[in-house]
This record gives structure tokens, sequence and C-alpha cells, in this order.
């Protein structure tokens, strides 16, 4: 097989996506549609309909772009096959219907950012800083009727330093998954569309526990600080900077103020007080945990911008009256 022979169709939505439809375009691969989700409202009324950053990026290089509220839709199923794609490539999209996965002569294949069988799920990158982890990477697989469960095709590793937040890895894992990509398509067309691949069930072995990665709603995001520093320490660094890792503050006068916490240092101060007690000292702002004083570095008051604690504590002079709820 010949790079001219493939026909891809490209399916995603965020930003985390357009990297690697960037790299398909550029490297010259025909891209004969994309598919991302319908445009939705933002903002606080809802008035503004914004379109996804994948559909940005297509209607700039002239791609036809489909926009399926159902992708069980019988006109978009039709739609789909009208452009005769031979390959599909999913980055960053929803689960796809066995109708549309299975279309494509060469099947389809999933940039997954999590060293599968490792973090199956939504959030892998998140789940894997808030685990701890010293590395995740990148791989492919062929999409098959369960999520992320596919004969892998190739894989790549990415380490995370002790100091890096989600953001940090998000973008490398986003450089690494357009990298992963095109080294996919090369194997695909090496192999007339056969390339070698892996059951996962092969790999499972390599790990001493498989942990998925679930989507992060409100409730998983907030803080427990009965848990030891080291582990809120990670949790924190892992939603950070988005969806944030946040905690409710009770004052003497029965008011309550949210906070967002986006980065904090490690300490191995231990003063013999419970888990979620403020604490400043010499102007630094602590909150305790199961063993060691945390160091608030950066927050946000709920409505307000995000901020140094310092800054947060030039205006709250009274914190340390507060407890945590």
């Amino acid at each position: 097989m010949e790079k001219k022979d493939l026909r891809i169709v490209f399916m995603g939505t965020p930003e985390f996506a357009v990297e690697t439809l960037k790299a398909l375009v550029e490297n010259n691969y025909q891209v004969v549609a994309v598919v991302t989700q319908p445009d939705r409202p933002v903002g606080r009324h809802q008035t503004e309909v914004q379109p996804s950053e994948v559909k940005k990026f297509a209607l700039e290089h002239n791609l036809p772009v489909l926009q399926p509220e159902k992708m069980k839709d019988p006109a978009f199923v039709d739609q789909l096959k009208s452009f005769k794609a031979n390959l599909q490539v999913v980055v960053a999209f929803r689960m796809l219907p066995e109708v549309v996965w299975d279309m494509p002569q060469y099947g389809t294949f999933n940039v997954h950012a999590a060293l599968l069988p490792q973090y199956r799920g939504a959030a892998p990158i998140n789940w894997a800083v808030i685990n701890g982890e010293k590395q995740t990477g990148v791989t492919t697989f062929f999409l098959d009727k369960d999520i992320d469960t596919g004969r892998i095709i190739m894989q790549k590793p990415f380490d995370i330093p002790d100091t890096a937040n989600a953001e940090y890895v998000y973008d490398g894992l986003m450089h690494l998954g357009a990298e992963v990509c095109l080294g996919t398509l090369e194997k695909i067309i090496a192999t007339d569309g056969h390339p070698e691949s892996i059951p996962q069930e092969e790999l499972e072995g390599k790990f001493k526990r498989l942990y998925d990665a679930p989507k992060l709603s409100k409730a998983v995001c907030e803080i427990d600080w009965s848990r030891p520093c080291r582990r809120v320490y990670d949790f924190i660094r892992g939603l950070s900077p988005y969806p944030g890792a946040w905690t409710s503050l009770l004052g003497p006068n029965g008011k309550t103020i949210d906070l967002k916490i986006f980065k904090t240092t490690k300490t191995e101060k231990n003063i013999g007080m419970r888990a979620g007690t403020i604490v400043v000292y010499k102007g630094v702002l602590y909150i305790t945990t199961g063993d060691f004083m945390l160091q608030i570095d950066e927050l946000q008051l709920s409505g307000r911008e995000r901020m140094k604690a310092r800054e947060f504590l030039n205006g709250n002079k009274n914190i340390e009256s507060y407890i945590i709820k």
C-alpha cells in the first residue's frame, strides 16, 4: 500500500485532538472528512454557541465536517459511508457504535493518553498523576466492542516529574500522541493495512494493579485531608489546572467559602493537629493532612481569579478561625 491509498476519517473534539489532526494534514495524509461534536452553548447565559477546537481547525483547512448528535443515526451513517474511507483515526472522542468503528476496510484505531491496559476511561491523564505514577504514555489500538480494550498497535512512554501537574502531562501527551499516530500509520501502510497488534491481556501481567480512569465529577474532586500528605499533593496536581481540586471552609460566623487549590509543596512537618486544620506560620499557609502539613502555594476563591497564597492571606487575616467542612 502507498500513502496516497489511505482515505482517512478523523474523529475528535478538544484541543488535545487538534495536534494529531494537524500532524496528518502537515504530513500530507488524505483526510477526507472530520467528525466532531455538535456546536455547544457556552458562557454564563448559554447564549453563545461555540464550535469544537477540531471543527475550527478543520474549517480552516477546508476539510468536510460532520457533527452528528447520535452516532447511530442512519443519515449520519450513510453520510459517513459516502466518504469511502478505508481507515478511521479517533482522538479524544465519544464511544463509537460497531456500525461506525467496523465500517472502514482497515478498521478504526484510537490514540489513547495512557499505557493500556492501564488507565482505561475518560480521564487517563488526571488519574495517572493523582495516583502518583512516574510514567504514563500513549497507546494506539484498534477499537472493538468494549471501552479501550482493543488490540494494541503501538506504545510510547512519557515520564512524569514529581512536580508536574496534569497540564504538563496533557501538553506532553498531546504532542506524543501525534507522533505515535504517524508511526502507527506508517505501520499500517507498510503491512498493507494489517499491522502487528497485541491483545491487551498479554500486557496485564506487567502491572501490580490495573487502574481505571473514570470521568471526573465535582464530588470526585473534593480533597480528603485525612489522607497522607503525599497522596493529597498528588491529588491536587492531578487536577490542576482543570477541573481543580477543591475544599470548603466554614467560618466562625457560619459563612462558607469554597477554595480551589492548584499548587502545593510537600513538607515533613507534623504539629500533631487533626487533619484539615488551617495553619499560618511566618506568612505561609498550610493545611494539615493525615501525617504532615501541606504548604498551599496557589489557590482560587469561588468567583475570583487564581492567586498566590500570600495574596490570599493578605485579604483573609482570620483564615485560621475557619475549619474544613
